[in-house]
């Protein structure tokens, strides 16, 4: 493998980036040096822009996980259903993608079947769900298989084959737990960007009506402006009421026990419409 493959591995890894790149540089400087020389430049022009291109690219976000508010990466990948480009195929509609560990293990077969018994709700709000492990697509059409033979429960979304430099690249790769991917869940709204994160241990299997109502409420604050409450709708104060946003100025914060229904003016909630 050449110099320019290794410095595009170890971009495409996201992890401890810019020490593995001077690694190489001190490990390759011979090949630098005749790089330097053929082009006729400086050996520190070279390693400038070497180091330029990893700035670039994380300036670009390409390097290290997506956070909440930020676009998610571009990555085409094969599924179950076929190739896709994400997030270009999700554009439209809200998504929640989820890592597994691995197929063919108790926990992540039980939450698969928990996935797809709850699929009908997530169709309701307009969510896709999208499944992801590192394991080869066949192995995935195998599980499937399995779980409706065994059973009796055919799973309807897609399931990402992912590779080990793609889960990393999203920040699914357990880091003490070899390459498998951790339970991780995205929740990404219909522009591309990523409203939440959920992360469990591979020990824990997850609660899938939370993520319904993590989605609900996310849709909620959108089209009204408000926040959702703890447990929303079944809060202990408020019960499906929503809470509208503290008041920035003394002025507003005057008018809101009038407004609204209050504990003081700086919590106060209204009727879910």
């Amino acid at each position: 493998m050449g110099f320019n493959e290794k410095l595009q591995e170890i971009l495409d890894s996201q992890v401890d980036v810019v020490k593995k790149v001077m690694n190489l540089v001190s490990e390759s400087i011979d090949e630098l040096k005749a790089k330097a020389k053929e082009e006729k430049r400086s050996l520190d022009d070279v390693i400038d822009e070497i180091l330029q291109k990893v700035n670039k690219n994380k300036k670009e976000g390409k390097m290290g996980m997506p956070l909440l508010g930020d676009k998610f990466p571009s990555i085409n990948v094969q599924t179950t259903h076929g190739p896709m480009s994400l997030p270009d195929d999700l554009k439209g509609k809200w998504t929640v993608l989820f890592s597994h560990p691995a197929d063919f293990t108790p926990v992540c077969t039980t939450e698969f079947v928990s996935f797809q018994k709850h699929k009908s709700e997530f169709d309701a709000i307009g969510a896709q769900l999208i499944g992801l492990s590192i394991d080869q697509v066949f192995s995935h059409i195998k599980w499937v298989e399995w779980i409706k033979e065994k059973l009796d429960v055919e799973i309807e979304f897609p399931i990402i084959a992912a590779t080990d430099t793609l889960a990393a690249q999203i920040g699914m790769v357990h880091p003490n737990k070899g390459t498998n991917t951790v339970r991780a869940v995205f929740i990404i709204d219909p522009e591309g960007v990523v409203r939440t994160i959920l992360y469990y241990p591979q020990e824990i299997g997850r609660n899938i009506p939370e993520i319904v109502r993590a989605v609900k409420a996310l849709q909620k604050s959108d089209s009204d402006g408000v926040a959702t409450p703890a447990n929303w709708p079944e809060n202990e104060l408020i019960g499906d009421k929503v809470i509208i946003p503290p008041a920035t100025d003394c002025e507003t914060a005057a008018k809101r026990p009038k407004e609204y229904e209050c504990f003081d003016w700086w919590f106060c909630y209204k009727e879910s419409k």
